[in-house]
């Protein structure tokens, strides 16, 4: 069993989802995926994670200065 990488911060930015940065469509069909898709989906959050990490942090630092 594949745990869900979801946090409950679920907000859609771009088609991503800003708490688990998952997709949209990757969301929709994460129950009922086998396992092995859920573990490519995991590859793509930690990709994506890592790429929009820095992004996030740069827009928010914006926005409370």
């Amino acid at each position: 069993m594949v745990n869900s990488p979801c946090i409950a911060v679920c907000r859609l930015k771009d088609d991503i989802c800003i708490g688990c940065y998952r997709t949209g469509h990757e969301i929709s069909i994460w129950r009922d995926s086998p396992d092995h898709i859920k573990l490519s989906i995991l590859e793509n959050v930690k990709r994506r994670q890592q790429e929009l990490q820095p992004v996030q942090s740069k827009e928010h630092h914006s926005t409370t200065l």
